[in-house]
């Protein structure tokens, strides 16, 4: 079951996601146990509390093409980019007071 659905991001705003996760240090790893229950929870209490979270693929190394968008449809994110073993995951807070990443307006062509 999937969370709510994030509105799509521009290449712009996905390369202003991908600068801000550069500084950030993977906070989940994913283990023997893969996308077990308990792991998509806490990737979904991270997202809640950040927004903008790093997940690296301590196991599962050769699935993590697969399992990095499958990560992000169960916890209603979108992922920003996958580079070597780590997916950079964004789901922005519903609340606009409790939003802690800025993101750029999308521009019309």
């Amino acid at each position: 079951m999937t969370e709510s659905i994030q509105p799509p991001l521009s290449t712009a705003q996905i390369a202003g996601l991908r600068s801000q996760a550069q500084r950030l240090d993977a906070i989940l790893k994913v283990g023997k146990q893969a996308l077990a229950p308990g792991f998509i929870a806490s990737v979904k209490e991270a997202l809640e509390r950040h927004e903008l979270i790093k997940v690296k693929f301590a196991d599962h190394k050769d699935e993590k093409k697969t399992l990095a968008p499958q990560l992000a449809e169960q916890t209603g994110s979108i992922l920003v980019t996958l580079i070597g073993n780590v997916a950079v995951l964004f789901r922005r807070h519903p609340d606009p007071a409790r939003r802690r990443i800025q993101i750029k307006p999308a521009v019309s062509d």
